[in-house]
């Protein structure tokens, strides 16, 4: 049996490809929208990739389901598990099998078996490894969003995410049954999960790629509860806000993903580009580091540093309806390529411009700045009227905040805005002040001038000596 890992660093997504090298065929299971490292490694393995399916209906990132089987031919296998809401809108396509619980994908060799684990989704599954050709019982377990690296997949999302009613705690529920599923596997199973450390689909991931049933039975906190109503309460407790583009994945996934086949190719993006986008609305995403933005950009850009953290925020404040223009630090090809990587797998096709940051120094107008305040400085200046706002998340909050402050989550950011003053002083704040950067820059494109971000944000502040309320 082949087994190959896929990991997307900025998305803490996990995909894999399973061959059976007897007669070169192969399965990818939750494939990501960019599909090239998927056919670059069957063709070097021999592989024919005849089969693709995922374990459930994502939130986080757009399936590359479709795209991989429009490329390759292969039959796709969708859960048909679930409530009638959330079953796969492209599910009577051809060449598309409906999976019930228990069914199995034959790959030569290759048994997978699918099993209904519902909780983090109705319809999720999860699928049990056979190598066939040398055992009759499975080697491993892909977990999607069931089980993690010390958590569990969160059941809270359709109801936060995508706003269906009395979802979370039904959720929670059927994640606790389904466990009871899992408790019951041989301890020497290993288990491949489809997220690590730094996915919001949970609140505790492990960054190890794997595990085994006995290692998770052992020290997973949510294996070790024994009632129903104490997992409940402990699951949802904690959950962090969702990302905006959340809910829109969930309905692009659950309907039908648009097939690319080529991924777009940014033009150049002059001064006079620029001005004609911004003039049309549509938006300009300054890609520098948020001292240099601070520093002077282009006014009415916004600022989402290039980072890991990047297609979170992104996801959470662009806009999917008009084309998006981009001013990066670097502007060499690899760069160009690992944008517009991030952009697709969230979703973002219209890739419009894409410029480097000389453009900013040849922008031929006076440039915007934005105010930077140290933590000591705001000690001495508390109680002035600016209006403080947090987008920090609310468990941040919870666990102590600046006197006086609102808290707006980043990613409500945009449906709150009505709640943020055109005419007062503003300090933007949150834990280490990289997010409040990004929201400060949001307001002043918004038409709030008068914006200010506090440096090293929450942190700096209690390190300063500074009053906490809580």
């Amino acid at each position: 049996m082949y087994f190959r890992r896929f990991y997307d660093e900025p998305l803490a997504q996990a995909s894999y490809l399973i061959g059976c090298q007897a007669n070169g065929t192969a399965v990818v299971i939750d494939p990501a929208r960019v599909i090239a490292p998927y056919l670059e490694t069957a063709a070097t393995e021999g592989l024919r990739i005849v089969a693709v399916t995922e374990t459930h209906i994502h939130a986080d990132f757009l399936s590359g389901l479709r795209e991989l089987a429009a490329a390759t031919g292969a039959t796709k296998y969708l859960s048909g598990c679930g409530t009638p809401e959330w079953q796969y809108g492209f599910r009577g396509e051809p060449d598309t099998v409906v999976l019930a619980d228990r069914d199995v994908i034959t790959i030569g060799n290759i048994r997978i078996q699918a099993v209904h684990t519902p909780g983090h989704t109705p319809e999720h599954l999860a699928f049990l490894v056979t190598d066939g050709a040398t055992a009759d019982d499975p080697i491993g377990v892909v977990t999607g969003d069931f089980v993690f690296v010390g958590d569990v997949g969160r059941p809270d999302l359709l109801e936060k995410a995508a706003r269906i009613a009395n979802t979370a705690e039904l959720g929670a529920r059927q994640l606790y049954r389904s466990l009871d599923w899992f408790k019951g596997l041989p301890d020497y199973l290993q288990v491949w999960p489809g997220h690590g450390a730094g996915s919001a689909c949970g609140k505790g991931l492990g960054a190890m790629p794997q595990t085994t049933v006995g290692y998770e039975r052992r020290f997973n906190w949510a294996l070790g509860i024994d009632t129903e109503a104490e997992f409940v309460r402990q699951v949802l407790a904690g959950q962090p806000e969702p990302p905006r583009y959340f809910a829109r994945m969930k309905q692009v996934n659950r309907d039908g993903p648009p097939v690319l086949r080529s991924l777009p190719a940014p033009t150049g993006l002059s001064p006079d580009l620029i001005k004609a986008a911004l003039a049309s609305g549509e938006a300009v995403v300054d890609a520098r580091s948020a001292a240099d933005f601070a520093a002077g950009h282009i006014p009415g850009t916004l600022n989402i540093p290039m980072s890991k953290s990047f297609t979170t925020y992104a996801g959470s404040l662009l806009p999917y309806d008009r084309p998006l223009h981009f001013i990066l630090p670097d502007r060499s090809e690899t760069a160009v390529s690992e944008l517009v990587r991030d952009l697709v797998s969230i979703g973002f096709d219209r890739v419009g411009g894409v410029a480097g940051a000389s453009v900013v120094s040849a922008w031929g107008a006076p440039l915007g700045t934005l105010r930077e305040v140290s933590a000591r400085e705001w000690k001495e200046r508390v109680g002035n009227g600016t209006v403080v706002i947090d987008v920090r998340n609310r468990t941040e909050w919870d666990g102590g905040h600046l006197p006086g402050a609102r808290l707006i989550p980043l990613p409500e950011l945009l449906e709150r805005l009505d709640e943020v003053p055109l005419d007062a002083d503003l300090l933007l704040q949150c834990q280490s002040g990289g997010r409040s950067a990004i929201a400060a820059s949001v307001l002043k494109a918004t038409g709030r001038p008068r914006v200010a971000n506090l440096v090293g944000g929450f942190s700096a502040w209690v390190a300063a000596g500074g009053q906490v309320e809580r």
